[in-house]
């Protein structure tokens, strides 16, 4: 009779290994405090931007738009701060349904072989046109000609030319104040949607834009003095990588947050008052 624990007794030992597996983001973000680097460091190092590494970092990888760009962003993270890329592409596929298939590039050879066969110019439109242009050039310079001699023989014969008289200047009106186009923008806001403007006011910020259906309506670097106008009937869902430096209006009324410098913000709104879902 054996006295070995038997495979149950095991079970427990090996929850506990699983359980001390690190994600994928805090292996990332454990190895570059390790190597004494900064979230900066990593972005200039590897052209990857901030809120992207914050949110990867985060175990968020919805920013990275999609698994293709999800495993070329955690590769390159990984080699930044010194470790091996392959556990954590392995562990990123087993948790999102496996590696992503490649893209056929069958369309894009079809495309080269049609090209060769495309018809010629039109030379018949392109001598029409250009006849038609001599014409309309000759006809033009015998205008102008007739014009001129009969100037000229209205000297020679003395006579006085009329002279109209000056029209007065009209008084100019002082400029008035232009309403600023994003207050009317905003004012013309149909009610039965969900409409949303961010306006970078106060510096450069990383944005993420989706309808209620999830469709990426915009993901991208918004940069100082820049704007972007969003809407859907349902509701938009925002990502801001730099929230400070964003000016937010909603359904035609602005948002008074006191967001701070660097700050991701995560924001869903929809139809009527600006409220955060």
């Amino acid at each position: 009779m054996s006295i070995g624990n038997s495979p149950e007794d095991e079970r427990p030992f090996e929850d506990d290994r699983e359980e001390t597996r690190l994600s994928i983001g805090r292996a990332l973000q454990q190895a570059r405090i390790a190597a004494g680097l900064t979230v900066d460091d990593v972005t200039n190092a590897t052209r990857v931007r901030l809120p992207i590494v914050h949110a990867i970092e985060a175990d968020d990888f919805g920013p990275c738009g999609g698994d293709v760009y999800a495993r070329g962003h955690i590769r390159t993270l990984a080699k930044a701060v010194g470790i091996d890329p392959a556990p954590l592409l392995a562990q990123y596929d087993a948790d999102h349904g496996g590696r992503p298939a490649p893209t056929p590039a069958a369309p894009l050879f079809e495309a080269e072989r049609i090209r060769p066969e495309r018809r010629g110019p039109n030379w018949t439109a392109a001598m029409v046109a250009a006849i038609v242009a001599v014409v309309g050039f000759v006809g033009f310079t015998a205008f102008k000609g007739g014009d001129g001699g009969g100037d000229k023989t209205q000297v020679a014969e003395g006579s006085t030319p009329s002279t109209g008289k000056t029209a007065s200047p009209t008084p100019t009106k002082p400029d008035e104040p232009k309403p600023d186009p994003t207050d009317s923008a905003i004012a013309a806001a149909p009610q039965d949607k969900v409409t949303v403007q961010v306006s970078a006011a106060d510096g450069r910020s990383w944005i993420s834009a989706k309808d209620h259906n999830g469709r990426l309506l915009f993901d991208g670097l918004l940069k100082q003095g820049e704007s972007k106008t969003f809407q859907d009937n349902e509701k938009i869902n925002l990502v801001l990588g730099d929230a400070g430096a964003i000016q937010l209006y909603v359904n035609g009324k602005k948002i008074d947050e006191d967001w701070q410098p660097g700050a991701v913000e995560r924001l869903t709104y929809t139809k009527g008052d600006p409220q955060v879902g």
